[in-house]
């Protein structure tokens, strides 16, 4: 099997996109955030007059993605400094340094303050690496009961899970391996829409494409999962240049 990937830019009707030629079946063709960008990933041997009559075919479908990811609200840059806001699991909490010689940590407070206990002289890097470790720890505690009992009741088994950071998706699923992986950004996100990406990946274990069963899969077992993933995409998109 040829493991062999060729990745290049075309232009249609004044979009870039992005063209990735690689060992698959089918082609596939995604919008992503924040800005837009189209990505197409294309069997070996498809043409190029069909990769083109593909986005033509498109087109407006991707321009309806590409207004709906400009239209949304997105946060500014942080400082890390008293006063901003930050989110976890989906409510707005105000951000409250604490200068302090101990050691460093974080404390939700009174269901609407974030303080953040850090030693002099720290600079809003070191402030939101922090931030960032305490949310990996609380999606380390929510995530394993949802994979429990998301196994008991699809039948399947997760042999590996992991957080990271991700650019373009909120999870991802290694079907031969069945190791899903989860955006570490669910942590400001709605506890239901933490879910909602866990069971998304784990029925991947059982239907591999985004196709009708995929669906009736989903219908049958989280009927409201398009209400949380127009949430998730409504939702403000975090301050940070995504790059390809």
């Amino acid at each position: 099997m040829s493991t062999s990937t060729e990745t290049y830019q075309i232009t249609v009707s004044g979009i870039a996109i992005d063209v990735v030629r690689k060992d698959i079946k089918n082609l596939r063709l995604g919008v992503y955030p924040p800005g837009g960008r189209v990505r197409v990933a294309v069997p070996l041997r498809t043409s190029e007059e069909a990769v083109r009559l593909a986005v033509v075919g498109n087109l407006g479908w991707i321009k309806r993605q590409q207004a709906k990811f400009e239209s949304q609200p997105r946060q500014s840059q942080r400082e890390m400094v008293s006063g901003e806001s930050h989110y976890f699991l989906g409510s707005r909490y105000r951000l409250n340094v604490v200068v302090d010689n101990g050691p460093g940590k974080v404390v939700l407070r009174n269901q609407s303050h974030l303080d953040i206990f850090v030693r002099p002289d720290t600079g809003p890097d070191f402030r939101e690496r922090m931030l960032y470790q305490w949310y990996r720890r609380q999606l380390r505690m929510l995530i394993p009961p949802l994979i429990s009992r998301w196994e008991q009741i699809l039948g399947v088994r997760v042999a590996e899970w992991g957080i990271k950071r991700m650019k373009t998706k909120w999870g991802s699923c290694n079907i031969q391996a069945r190791r899903i992986w989860l955006n570490l950004e669910l942590a400001k996100k709605s506890v239901h829409c933490l879910e909602y990406i866990v069971i998304h990946e784990m029925i991947h274990l059982l239907e591999r494409r985004h196709n009708g069963r995929f669906s009736d899969l989903m219908d049958a077992h989280l009927p409201q999962w398009r209400l949380y993933r127009d949430e998730l995409n409504g939702a403000p998109l975090a301050y940070e240049t995504w790059r390809p």
